[in-house]
């Protein structure tokens, strides 16, 4: 649907608000991890420390911990059951290095307990991948073609996207649930610095949350205009 000089409505309406609701979820994450970054734990622990401690919680012991270059690059990698930790949170003893480094350790807890939402994750890998790619293109270009088997066949593949990232929202607030509860029942932190590390975990998590959204507009953009042209 297109307004006056051409101006496309639905992205406007739907996909503009999502796109600013996202830029505002990522200014949120940076600036809550730059505030508790600066703030040491009174237990003088490291983010490789508190990796450990949820491991050891878990009775992971085949899980290794190793520094890695870049900010907020923190990752767990199940194939060679690595926690890369980013050079802020490795060595550092704030309290965002903890409750960072306990996530991604969460991350490792639910490979190793066989959690399925991430089983269900890892499986849709490859086609979101080819979602995230061609299905926008293939749909715009089914729709300038007045092409319904490609409009479908777009709109299908970037559906696997918005299915990812339903999964991983689940995934990712289960590795922070996860990880404060081995903050909190080993007293990794205290009081203040607890809720500190709770709201890094949960301005990260909006992140997600706002990429979802930034899909479901996207995707309710495409099929109404699809629909409208019918």
């Amino acid at each position: 649907m297109y307004g006056f000089y051409g101006i496309d409505i639905y992205y406007i309406l739907l996909v503009l608000p999502a796109v600013i609701l996202a830029l505002i979820a990522q200014v949120k994450v940076k600036s809550t991890y730059k505030k508790y970054s600066g703030v040491p734990n009174t237990r003088g622990m490291t983010g490789a420390q508190a990796a450990q401690a949820v491991l050891s919680y878990y009775g992971i012991n085949d899980v290794m911990i190793q520094p890695i270059t870049g900010s907020l690059t923190d990752n767990f990698n199940p194939k060679n059951k690595v926690i890369s930790l980013s050079e802020g949170v490795y060595n550092s003893t704030s309290v965002a290095a903890v409750g960072i480094a306990c996530h991604e350790a969460g991350h490792a807890a639910q490979h190793a307990e066989d959690y399925g939402p991430i089983k269900v994750r890892n499986s849709i890998v490859p086609i979101c991948n080819i979602g995230s790619m061609l299905g926008i293109p293939l749909a715009i270009i089914g729709i300038f073609l007045s092409f319904e088997p490609l409009i479908y066949a777009g709109l299908i593949l970037y559906s696997a996207v918005l299915v990812f990232h339903l999964v991983t929202l689940p995934v990712e607030f289960n590795a922070s649930r996860r990880a404060l509860k081995v903050i909190e029942e080993n007293s990794l932190l205290y009081g203040e610095e607890y809720s500190g590390a709770k709201k890094v975990l949960t301005s990260a998590a909006m992140t997600y949350v706002a990429s979802m959204l930034v899909t479901l507009a996207n995707l309710l953009r495409f099929f109404l205009r699809f629909t409208k042209r019918n």
